[in-house]
């Protein structure tokens, strides 16, 4: 079974802020995939059904995105996944254009506080991400402000498409693997 892990922060607030870009693929995945959800495991919220012929876990954790580690180990220790071989990380990235995706299947946390405390938690950088690209802060931002702040609706339009492209991504890494999903979809939209 896949682990597939959408970061985010819990409350109607957070909704369809940069920050949640994790949650919002989750939602997506959900839908697409017509997996039931509800269930509560681990401080997080969780469903299971198949994605690209595999049997896979979607879970949401609702401990705020600088704590996600924690939900994830515990999850992924109940089932036995393998987070070197069986998850998928999705989240925001402010390093890529709106609505750019990069696929990585290792690395550091980049600056980012929820991957940070995954890789502490896990005590692995070992594990595939899908990092969707929100755009870089503007000068003199505060960074909390950026990420939790919502799109304008030219880039609101890219990110809906790259949450569509993410979904893709998910499902060619479980039936192809990652590095297939890398050739397809590690360009930017729009690049043949």
């Amino acid at each position: 079974m896949y682990l597939i892990v959408g970061l985010g922060n819990p409350g109607r607030q957070y909704e369809a802020t940069r920050h949640n870009m994790g949650f919002d693929v989750i939602d997506k995945l959900v839908e697409e995939y017509q997996i039931p959800q509800g269930g509560v495991k681990f401080n997080a919220m969780y469903g299971k059904g198949i994605i690209g012929g595999q049997p896979a876990l979607l879970m949401k954790p609702l401990s705020y995105m600088n704590l996600s580690g924690g939900p994830v180990r515990e999850m992924a220790n109940y089932f036995k996944i393998d987070p070197e071989t069986e998850m998928i990380v999705i989240y925001d990235d402010i390093d890529l254009d709106p609505g750019q995706l990069r696929i990585r299947k290792k690395g550091s946390a980049g600056g980012h506080n929820g991957i940070k405390n995954i890789i502490q938690e896990l005590g692995t950088q070992k594990f595939v991400r899908i990092k969707v690209g929100v755009g870089a802060k503007p000068q003199g931002w505060d960074l909390a402000d950026y990420v939790l702040g919502r799109f304008g609706s030219e880039d609101r339009k890219l990110v809906d498409e790259a949450q569509d492209r993410a979904c893709k991504a998910v499902e060619l890494i479980l039936s192809d693997g990652p590095d297939a999903a890398m050739n397809e979809f590690n360009k930017k939209p729009g690049v043949v």
